[in-house]
């Protein structure tokens, strides 16, 4: 059953209004972070340029023929890039109605040996469609711009937590591992499944959604219930992943989400941007004010879904987990280590 409530709305530019009451902002930062995980985001200053740009690239994209699609499929990729068919990609073990592109950090790929940690070999290039060579310059000016917001909301978190805002930044530096995906979910017959993807949390730090007007992201609420995350004209979704629930011992949580497929003849476009850190992080406690660190609900256990403090491995086993003939195509070694 989804709720009538709604998710709160932060508007970013009072944080950098000198005449703002800054006080009253983080005041209401802390409560949608910390009470619901999932907030919309207003006055971020990303142009419309921008966003009506990735959108249509996407919409572009998987109006290709299939063939060229599969040009780019992720099964050719050890770094799990590229293009992904519908019901291929796995949530808590059963198949995500939706076709996507994973695009993470460009960069030459490691030659780990025997004793190297399995992270390593998460870096690597990307895969790019040769028949739509203007898709890589859209992706990447959008995912500049939803590095500056994601990185701008990270600020004023440390800030709403009794930290300086540079608390976080040591993570995030030009190795810091980002992830865009550009997804489409296909509308099918319910109610014989209506998972466009399952029931989940985000790693990383912060996620950052873009959503055309079609809706599906569903948000579980403290009681059970799900709150319907209705697009609004002109903001980002933003939650909280579990690095940032292991930094604040469970002060801020990682919300469980959902998105559900949209009726038959309708598809929904999305593109989610992920905040992580450099793969070799290693998350460390905050240190609270006395009067946050006591409503501090302490990290999740969940035997299905254990959290790592380091963050490549946390990456290494949400992949794995995630995709599986990637993982028995080039991660095979490690699966037979980790049975």
């Amino acid at each position: 059953m989804t709720e009538t409530r709604s998710l709160p709305i932060v508007d970013l530019s009072r944080f950098r209004d000198p005449d703002a009451d800054r006080e009253q902002f983080l005041a209401d930062l802390r409560y949608a972070a910390h009470e619901v995980g999932f907030f919309y985001v207003t006055g971020h200053g990303v142009s419309s340029g921008v966003t009506d740009g990735i959108m249509a690239a996407a919409r572009e994209f998987f109006a290709l023929p299939v063939a060229d699609r599969l040009e780019i499929e992720n099964i050719h990729s050890p770094q799990f890039r590229g293009y992904t068919r519908v019901g291929t990609e796995q949530t808590a073990g059963a198949a995500d109605w939706r076709e996507q592109i994973d695009i993470g950090p460009e960069r030459v790929p490691i030659d780990a040996g025997p004793g190297d940690p399995d992270w390593m070999r998460l870096v690597g290039p990307n895969q790019w469609p040769s028949a739509r060579p203007g898709l890589r310059d859209a992706v990447l000016t959008w995912q500049d711009e939803a590095l500056r917001v994601s990185r701008e909301v990270l600020r004023a978190l440390a800030a709403a937590l009794g930290q300086e805002e540079s608390y976080f930044d040591a993570w995030f530096d030009e190795e810091s591992s980002l992830h865009v995906k550009i997804v489409r979910y296909p509308g099918r017959k319910t109610p014989v499944d209506d998972q466009g993807v399952g029931v989940h949390k985000d790693y990383g730090y912060l996620a950052l959604l873009q959503q055309d007007e079609v809706g599906g992201l569903q948000v579980q609420a403290g009681d059970g219930g799900w709150i319907d995350a209705t697009p609004v004209p002109g903001s980002f979704v933003v939650n909280i992943g579990e690095m940032l629930e292991i930094a604040t011992q469970g002060y801020l949580t990682a919300t469980r989400h959902r998105v559900v497929s949209p009726p038959v003849g309708v598809d929904r476009f999305s593109i989610p941007f992920f905040l992580g850190p450099r793969l070799d992080a290693v998350v460390e406690p905050l240190r609270l004010p006395p009067s946050l660190a006591a409503e501090a609900k302490g990290v999740s256990d969940d035997p299905d879904n254990p959290l790592h403090a380091a963050f490549g491995e946390n990456a290494v086993v949400g992949w794995l987990r995630s995709h599986p003939r990637v993982a028995e195509k080039w991660w095979a070694d490690v699966l037979a280590r980790r049975a």
